[in-house]
């Protein structure tokens, strides 16, 4: 008999090649019902797998991530195997997992529709109810790329030569379907039951835009159709608060072709940009950083000294200045470390905090580009801590609380991620040891529940992600804390310790915003363009109902105006109906109508956004009531 260690530290006893689904019915015949993967020993395994060793097990189910990535892998199997029977001749690219649910890559003649779409669903709904086992088989390199060339699947056979030497290359069966494939599934196509269809994009092979360009299918899936449904109703949602779409209608921002993926900021974007600046600015200095601002365009060798030439350059902009090379900064970290070395320090100075709203530049694929979620130009709100090594986590307990009073304040839920070293890193064993042990013990200290992201650090150091929830529900990563022991290296930063000799500092590197215009589109999606009073580009409207009211409604603006409200005077000769709902589209957090009651009594009617028609009150009162409002930066309005 083996011994099977449980999550909960239970031993059960069984016998050895027993699978893992039979060991969930023995635990408990629910849990086998939700069970999609397992961890034996910490290491993925699939449900069918039979267990030889005394081991620690876990049953994993859709609320775990990769239980959720077995499902989703498997849809986008049954995605495969419904568009390759309906269409003989197409040729098989990737098909992942990914947030939310999967996709699938095609190279086919039809262009896919909407009605071509319905008939793929069909097939698929016919393939889950043929209960299909997926069975895993391996073959070796020259069977495998033979076996796909076999099967007119050109995309696979490259992807086969293109693996590394050594590595093991498994396939997938289920019925009369094989597919080139990591793994792991869930054990059959029964399995995926509440599944949709959601849009077909344009995908260029492997994100070369040199290659073919494909189409692909995306899809999700879950394990109850109530949850499907409250998905989608979820993107209906999303679509009303898409941010190009209500930027275009606020007169926030634009893009035009003559700059793809460089946003232009209007007047109303403007203001809105401005007023988190202000705020951003502020409470920068509550916490004690001062601010610099570093050129946009600076020397190769500088890139070369902060490593950003060797890991970062394909995202590059880069320009010939004088027949010397120069890029144009996607980062202002190297920017930073030349202000800190500009001139000597002592121990006595750190902690030093600086902060810069610096401007970069990013080569992003034309196909990857999402309005100001994710753009070629943008404004990081970074900022780099120059520290001893025993301030380290007293310093990132101060930017967590920075980052919790600036998301509390727009009323955001945010999950925490810690990403350790990735391959490609700079730096020794021992230093990313302490790194990453520092991130850790300060989370653990501030009782912040944390996910360990393994291999996701930047290249020279460790890092803290924060995860914005929306209210919808949505995630959006934002904030971010780097610490980093690699970058004095390269620049030979120093500071004279108390012993009188030099000294490395250690930085820590953090965004909040993280890109100030990723964090409007947010801010735009999340408040669906009701923007809180203090920042909402427009604050008041005020509106006469005819022009017998028009100086009374005029001398209202102007007193709100003198006391730093926003306003606007809409004089036009149109219904008074017709304003208001215009006022209302454009999201404005107070109407004020001036009629001739308002005018014989010196008073104004007040219809705001939260509450509808307030009825009259004095302007004095409305003004006090809105500087409360506006000092206090109050959410909800």
């Amino acid at each position: 008999m083996l011994n099977i260690i449980l999550k909960d530290g239970n031993v059960i006893q069984i016998e050895q090649g027993t699978n893992v689904y039979d060991v969930a019915m023995k635990i408990s015949p629910a849990l086998a019902k939700k069970a999609l993967l397992a961890r034996i020993n910490g290491k993925a395994a699939e449900l069918m797998t039979e267990i030889n060793c005394d081991c620690h097990l876990e049953i994993l189910t859709f609320e775990d991530i990769e239980g959720r990535l077995a499902l989703r892998h498997t849809a986008a199997h049954v995605l495969s195997q419904a568009v390759k029977r309906l269409y003989p001749n197409v040729k098989l690219a990737i098909g992942p997992a990914i947030d939310n649910g999967f996709y699938y890559d095609f190279d086919l003649e039809e262009t896919l529709t909407p009605e071509i779409l319905e008939k793929i669903e069909k097939e698929m709904e016919k393939i889950v109810k043929e209960r299909l086992n997926l069975e895993r088989f391996v073959l070796s390199r020259e069977e495998a790329i033979k076996l796909m060339l076999e099967k007119e699947e050109p995309y696979k056979a490259e992807l086969i030569e293109n693996l590394p030497e050594g590595e093991i290359i498994s396939f997938y069966r289920q019925g009369e379907f094989v597919d080139l494939c990591a793994g792991p599934h869930v054990p059959a196509t029964s399995y995926i039951k509440a599944f949709k269809l959601l849009s077909v994009a344009g995908a260029y092979f492997r994100g070369d835009d040199n290659n073919k360009m494909l189409q692909r299918i995306y899809g999700t899936v879950f394990t109850k159709k109530s949850e499907l449904e409250a998905y989608i109703n979820m993107l209906e949602e999303a679509k009303k608060r898409d941010h190009k779409k209500l930027g275009r209608e606020l007169k926030l921002f634009t893009f035009m072709e003559e700059g793809p993926g460089f946003p232009f900021f209007l007047p109303n974007g403007v203001v809105l940009k401005n007023n988190l600046i202000d705020y951003w600015r502020g409470l920068h200095k509550k916490f004690g950083y001062v601010e610099i601002e570093t050129p946009i365009i600076l020397n190769r060798k500088l890139w070369e000294t902060s490593g950003h030439w060797q890991h970062y350059k394909e995202n590059m902009y880069t320009v010939n200045i004088d027949e010397e090379e120069f890029a144009i900064k996607p980062m202002n970290c190297p920017g930073g470390m030349l202000v800190y070395k500009s001139e000597p320090h002592s121990y006595r100075d750190l902690p030093i905090r600086v902060g810069e709203l610096g401007k970069v530049h990013r080569h992003e694929l034309s196909g990857a580009i999402q309005g100001l979620m994710r753009a070629r130009a943008f404004t990081q709100d970074d900022a780099h801590i120059f520290m001893l090594p025993q301030q380290i986590k007293e310093e990132i307990k101060g930017v967590i609380r920075l980052i919790d009073e600036v998301y509390s304040r727009f009323g955001f839920k945010y999950n925490v991620e810690l990403s350790t070293r990735p391959e490609n890193s700079m730096g020794s064993d021992e230093e990313w040891q302490i790194a990453e042990s520092s991130l850790a013990t300060a989370l653990d200290e501030m009782n912040l529940q944390y996910k360990i992201n393994e291999g996701d650090g930047a290249f020279y150091g460790p890092k803290i992600d924060f995860h914005l929830e929306d209210s919808i529900g949505r995630s959006w990563q934002c904030g971010t804390i780097q610490l980093d022991f690699q970058l004095p290296q390269r620049f030979d930063l120093n500071y004279i310790g108390s012993d009188g000799e030099k000294h490395r500092p250690i930085v820590i590197h953090r965004v909040i915003f993280g890109s100030l215009e990723r964090f409007i589109g947010v801010l735009i999606e999340h408040f669906a363009g009701k923007f809180p009073t203090w920042i909402a580009p427009i604050q008041v409207k005020v509106l006469p109902i005819s022009e017998k009211f028009a100086d009374y409604a005029k001398d209202v603006a102007t007193l709100l105006n003198e006391n730093n409200i926003r306003v606007e005077f809409d004089g036009r000769v149109e219904k008074i109906g017709y304003k208001i709902r215009e006022a209302r589209n454009e999201r404005v957090p107070y109407i004020l109508v001036i009629g001739e009651k308002e005018q014989k009594e010196g008073n104004i009617s007040i219809r705001s956004r939260k509450d509808g028609d307030e009825g009259t009150a004095s302007l004095s009162e409305f003004i006090s009531r809105l500087k409360h409002e506006i000092d206090n930066k109050i959410l909800e309005v």
